[in-house]
């Protein structure tokens, strides 16, 4: 690991929390696109710190991973909206397109994704593309701890997601759902 590197990690890792300033301006020098008013605590972000677009007010909890992968594109793999706040040992990973909403709330150890590998047989799964689809999640929702969210998942504005649940099909707006797989609740 280069020397730049290290010290990056290091910034990005201390758990004083006059260091979000540090962190935000190591970020931002780097590429990546923080608003106003944002906490960043310990954070990882493995590479690309260009694909990140946080608004203005976000706020990330310790041992958030922001991990987008891929060549450099036009926009940002991962966008999250105003005044969301990301619990920790939450993981976003993105290699075409995660959107987060304003005003969101996730729970700790979740994870939201828009891929996954293909399963064709005959070949070894490590060897095979990714399947890639867009995943969003609206505004003013509401995800509970642990849950999971896959690939090309449209939560939509106002809904709340249960607690341990996995996310495999839309959420329409307004709706609670929970489960492995989630279904609506009422």
């Amino acid at each position: 690991m280069a020397i730049g590197d290290r010290i990056i990690n290091l910034v990005l890792r201390s758990p004083a929390s006059f260091c979000s300033r540090v962190r935000i301006a190591v970020l931002r020098f780097a590429g990546a696109q923080i608003g106003r008013d944002c906490r960043i605590e310990s954070i990882q972000l493995p590479r690309n710190p260009w694909d990140i677009e946080l608004a203005d007010g976000v706020a990330l909890d310790r041992d958030v991973v922001l991990l987008a992968t891929g060549s450099r594109m036009s926009r940002p793999r991962i966008s999250i909206g105003s005044r969301t706040y990301i619990n920790r040992r939450t993981i976003i990973d993105a290699s075409l397109t995660v959107m987060i909403g304003a005003d969101v709330m996730i729970g700790p150890s979740c994870y939201i994704t828009d891929h996954d590998h293909g399963t064709h047989p005959g070949s070894p799964v490590s060897q095979q593309p990714l399947v890639e689809v867009p995943t969003s999640i609206g505004n003013n929702v509401w995800i509970g701890a642990n849950v999971t969210i896959l690939k090309g998942v449209r939560v939509g504005n106002n809904a709340v997601i249960g607690a341990g649940s996995v996310v495999t099909k839309h959420v329409a707006p307004n709706e609670r759902v929970a489960g492995v797989p989630a279904r609506r609740i009422r």
